[in-house]
């Protein structure tokens, strides 16, 4: 005697839940489609387990860096770094080494004695450059304000020119191969008028790359209106 399997109330003998009063009559054939709500109340939230996702990512996402924000309207006058010095006056020094080195070969060669008049001119240029560098480095400053930062310059020529935050269009930071040796770089300031771009020079390359941040964040918040 063979016992009979085992059927739950809710089987029939084929292995087919039987047909409940509201149910569909009968499953969608290939000429008929079964109805999917798409109401939002219905629709079923994504769900994909954590260790899938987060398979092979980094930990943690990166903040902006709004510790490296840098103090408005402190009212306070920001000098250069002393390397600006060092490397202005090697390259002068170079430049006038350079053009004794030209003078020299001309007269001794060709025997061009007037070649001592425009390189005498050019020579005296440069050591004058070279003595009131110290002192012209000093002259240079800048100061972050509330609306504005304001630039200044010269000893005997001087200029001063505002820059609004909102004007700022373009700002980057260029070193050539001495800025780098001694660590320095010079921020360009660019705004529509080109009489008032700015270009600071001789900052310490952490320097100018938080007054970059710091001023694209503010330039950016101005021209929005925030």
């Amino acid at each position: 005697m063979t016992n009979s399997p085992e059927r739950t109330p809710d089987q029939s003998p084929s292995g087919v839940s039987p047909h409940t009063p509201g149910s569909l009559a009968h499953a969608p054939t290939n000429t008929e489609s079964a109805e999917v709500s798409t109401s939002p109340a219905s629709a079923p939230e994504p769900q994909v387990p954590s260790d899938v996702l987060d398979q092979d990512t980094y930990e943690s996402i990166r903040e902006p860096r709004s510790a490296s924000r840098l103090p408005l309207g402190d009212g306070t006058w920001h000098q250069l770094a002393r390397q600006y010095v060092w490397v202005q006056l090697i390259s002068t020094g170079i430049m006038a080494l350079i053009v004794l080195a030209a003078v020299l070969l001309v007269t001794l060669l060709w025997g061009q004695w007037w070649a001592w008049i425009p390189g005498g001119i050019f020579l005296a240029i440069l050591v004058w450059t070279l003595a009131i560098t110290p002192r012209q480095a000093r002259a240079y400053g800048y100061q972050l304000r509330r609306d504005d930062l304001v630039f200044r310059r010269g000893i005997l020529w001087q200029r001063v020119v505002a820059v609004p935050y909102g004007r700022m269009q373009l700002i980057d930071i260029t070193h050539g191969p001495l800025d780098r040796g001694f660590g320095i770089a010079q921020l360009k300031l660019v705004t529509a008028a080109a009489s008032t771009g700015v270009v600071i020079p001789g900052l310490k390359q952490e320097a100018a790359e938080r007054l970059r941040d710091t001023l694209v964040d503010v330039a950016e918040t101005r021209r929005t209106g925030l």
